[in-house]
């Protein structure tokens, strides 16, 4: 693309740049960050070009291991045990098919998905639009305060009212990160998602009275079924739980942070760097993921009680707050009070990440649809504030034990919310007029079309149950 383009608007600004066009939109997602990482020649070699590319997926990859993951994966774990590891896997695989198309979408037209909808979609469709993803947003934001908010109490034991409010002020992490750059704020979420894998490892392969059947855990893998009671309704809850709309917004704005060139090489080069970062990244939240199903099958299956410290007799029930449960009896279980530490740290770890990417995803879909800019604390402050003020009214009118109820909560808002981002991603993404030689192929329409669908209809299938719960929760009944 010429220089001189980035310094003028053109009359044919507002319409999206595809292949044969050197047209960007006025405002580049992210502008603090866009095209800040630069990549190296052809000749630097696969991985000096590899560890260029590599940091959008890890970005992306923490919504899938954030604390409304773990209450699924733990009672899968906990009534099933191994019997649902393959819908971890299948999961784990629709989130990278549909993280690589929405990375193919923003390094080939230049644009994130907010941006596409602005442009493609009739003008009337941009305030419902944006309101629905500031909705989701809210949502995320709403499960990563609380699984914040939750280990806090667990570690120090900060009133939960109190601990929600201090995860507020996570911001101040955010613009300091900011200010050096987007290779830091890579590099500080990949030291979560270490910190949570190293936990989980220690969990499971060195703490005594943990010894995974990975014979088992294999047949599990290839032999899928429903064969138990309840299974369904479990399965439905961690895939509605995995993929997430503010991921697919975010993905097609991050993979712009690097500075790609608009030749047919170029593209072709950044878009198999980034499907490699999808896959990588992806493939270690399902590790985590399955580590998190792994360690309650381990500790928790067949068992429906457990006594702690000062003879507390702690109860198991589908309806658990299995975060806290775990936490709780982690350590009688294993014979040590590390294992309640670590899993509170990797707890921490996990609601931390995500909150930073629940930021930069808010700043896309506001700059995107609405073209507004703002300060980055006060969008922070103000998507926080969504989150928080709910949970400390319901908190401290109903108790601790209301935590739960407000994260499937926010997973019934993200299920009812999911399809209005996966389907424009696939339309786009499959569109000649946009996408031109780029467009999705017969194996990702395949694949993406698929994975929306039975996202979709699963989601429909649980629609019901999850209204009735989400009115037993607002409603306080």
């Amino acid at each position: 693309m010429p220089e001189e383009f980035d310094k003028k608007e053109t009359a044919d600004a507002h319409r999206p740049a595809g292949v044969g066009s050197d047209v960007r939109a006025s405002h580049p997602s992210l502008e603090g960050v866009h095209g800040t990482v630069d990549v190296p020649p052809d000749r630097a070699g696969f991985w000096r070009q590899w560890r260029a590319f590599a940091g959008p997926a890890i970005l992306v990859s923490v919504g899938y291991m954030d604390p409304g993951n773990w209450g699924t994966d733990l009672a899968g774990g906990a009534q099933f045990k191994y019997g649902l590891l393959w819908v971890v896997a299948v999961a784990s695989f629709m989130a990278v098919i549909l993280q690589v198309i929405s990375a193919r979408l923003g390094v080939v037209t230049g644009r994130d998905l907010a941006q596409c909808c602005r442009d493609w979609y009739p003008k009337w469709s941009r305030w419902p639009n944006w309101i629905a993803m500031e909705i989701a947003i809210a949502a995320t934001d709403l499960a990563e305060s609380l699984g914040s908010a939750v280990a806090l109490n667990l570690l120090f034991h900060i009133p939960m009212a109190w601990a929600i409010i201090i995860t507020a002020f996570d911001v101040l992490l955010l613009l300091a990160l900011q200010g050096l750059g987007m290779r830091m704020i890579e590099a500080v979420v990949t030291i979560f998602v270490v910190t949570i894998g190293v936990c989980y490892g220690i969990e499971i392969f060195i703490l005594p009275q943990t010894h995974p059947g990975f014979l088992e855990m294999g047949q599990a893998l290839m032999q899928p079924n429903f064969r138990e009671a309840g299974m369904v309704v479990v399965a439905i809850g961690m895939i509605g739980a995995t993929v997430m709309p503010h991921n697919l917004f975010l993905h097609s704005a991050l993979v712009q942070t690097r500075k790609l060139k608009r030749d047919e090489h170029s593209i072709r080069t950044a878009i198999r760097f980034n499907t490699i970062d999808s896959t990588a990244a992806l493939t270690v939240a399902f590790f985590v993921n399955a580590a998190i199903l792994v360690l309650a099958a381990m500790v928790f299956y067949g068992k429906q009680s457990v006594t702690v410290a000062g003879g507390q007799v702690v109860m198991f029930n589908p309806d658990s707050d299995w975060i806290r449960i775990a936490y709780l009896t982690l350590a009688p279980l294993l014979g040590t009070t590390a294992a309640s530490t670590l899993f509170a740290v990797a707890l921490l770890a996990s609601g931390q990440s995500s909150t930073i990417t629940g930021t930069l995803a808010g700043q896309v879909v506001m700059e995107g649809f609405m073209r507004w800019r703002i300060r980055p604390w006060i969008r922070r402050m103000i998507s926080r504030t969504l989150a928080v003020v709910p949970a400390i009214w319901i908190i401290s009118i109903r108790g601790n034990g209301s935590v739960t109820d407000l994260v499937n909560l926010s997973q019934v808002i993200l299920c009812l919310i999911l399809p209005f981002a996966m389907f424009p991603l696939l339309q786009f993404t499959s569109s000649r007029k946009i996408m031109g030689r780029w467009a999705n192929g017969w194996f990702l329409m395949v694949l993406g079309w698929g994975s929306a669908i039975l996202i979709t209809l699963m989601d429909i299938y649980s629609l019901p149950e999850s209204l009735k719960a989400a009115w037993h929760i607002i409603a306080g009944g």
